[in-house]
């Protein structure tokens, strides 16, 4: 061997050693924050809520009904629907979905780091996924694949048909995400999502880190490109989404009242063009009473709007049901924070209810939006 090949060989190895000594010295980040899980002796009990009768006393007509049990407008039955407590033991519930081909219900744990899953026909609870990157926000895309917002990933992603996990969007300008939040799929399969800093904002949710985004956007998937880009840049914190029926009202909530109590708490609409992205038109849709916030939002077939609201006045802890034009018409109150919510069900009248450490559930007159 000469001396220059000797030299480039030694040059070569003490590199590699080298390389080999920082990466074995590397911090690397954990997959999220994971808690310990609740084990309290004494677990909240499961089914009605205690002194339930009917008509359901959580179950609140703001109209006067015109006939005996319940409302023309809040599309509840109250002679035999009640609120049900259907699982417990986890210390923030979020994002459910539900999945009808399997008759089962999907929903986020973000501390505790894992999507857990609640079967119909027999109520057994199990885990889903863990660790699930503090998983907050899911859904179903229009072949039944689970898209999912990670704020420790700090990304969308999509969990295939045969369980292999694809990176939908982690980034935008070569820049981080946030903490993705909450998403929708639009009948075209472009992937509507927003992206507060609420996931990187403590370790509770995910993992704390300064923000690479200059502000907290609504962002837009392409169905066939994969190019994310921006839809609505002036929110303080968006938070819950949901298209109406027809998929011409994208609605969208601003929690940004958890930051700062001069800041909006209300639910925003836009008329949108799903095919260019386009928002036109927002204005509010619904102020929430502050001190409260609202989370996540739904649609029935009807065109009805359903929302979560918590974190204020105990009374307040409920899932509110508001008329096309924002008349709000009912309450269903339940006795924890209320994060968020999702129709399902075999009849997909079923309205799934995230507390703070129980899902609830109620049955209703009116089947959900399932798609998106």
């Amino acid at each position: 061997m000469n001396r220059r090949a000797f030299l480039t060989t030694a040059a070569a190895a003490a590199a590699t050693a080298t390389t080999m000594k920082t990466a074995a010295g590397a911090t690397v980040t954990p997959f999220g924050h994971t808690g310990a899980p609740i084990t309290n002796a004494d677990p909240l009990p499961l089914g009605p809520l205690p002194g339930t009768r009917h008509p359901d006393t959580h179950i609140e007509f703001l109209k006067k009904p015109k006939i005996l049990f319940g409302s023309t407008d809040l599309p509840i039955f109250s002679g035999t629907s009640a609120v049900e407590r259907i699982a417990t033991g986890f210390r923030w519930a979020e994002g459910p979905v539900y999945f009808p081909a399997g008759r089962y219900l999907l929903f986020s744990d973000i501390p505790n780091n894992r999507i857990m899953r609640l079967s119909e026909d027999d109520n057994h609870l199990s885990v889903f996924r863990q660790p699930s990157m503090n998983a907050n926000g899911n859904t179903i895309d229009r072949e039944g694949r689970l898209i999912t917002c990670e704020h420790s990933g700090r990304r969308i992603t999509r969990t295939e048909l045969d369980g292999s996990i694809t990176i939908i969007a982690d980034k935008y300008n070569g820049k981080k995400l946030n903490s993705p939040n909450e998403v929708v799929v639009s009948s075209d399969g472009s992937i509507w999502f927003t992206d507060p800093a609420y996931g990187i904002s403590d370790y509770s949710g995910g993992n704390k880190a300064e923000p690479e985004q200059e502000k907290r956007n609504v962002y837009r998937v392409d169905p066939k490109s994969g190019e994310v880009r921006i839809v609505a840049d002036d929110f303080v914190e968006p938070n819950g989404i949901a298209f109406s029926p027809d998929e011409k009202k994208l609605y969208i909530i601003d929690s940004g009242f958890s930051d700062n109590p001069d800041n909006p708490c209300q639910i925003r609409v836009f008329d949108v063009d799903v095919g260019t992205g386009k928002l036109l038109n927002g204005k509010v849709f619904a102020e929430m009473p502050k001190p409260n916030v609202s989370d996540g939002v739904r649609c029935d077939t009807a065109g009805r709007v359903w929302c979560s609201v918590g974190w204020g006045d105990p009374s307040e802890d409920a899932v509110r049901c508001y008329m096309p034009d924002g008349d709000l018409i009912g309450k269903v109150h339940i006795p924890e924070t209320v994060a968020n919510l999702c129709f399902g069900g075999q009849q997909r009248n079923r309205l799934y209810i995230c507390g703070t450490t129980s899902i609830y559930a109620l049955d209703t007159n009116v089947q959900g939006a399932m798609k998106p």
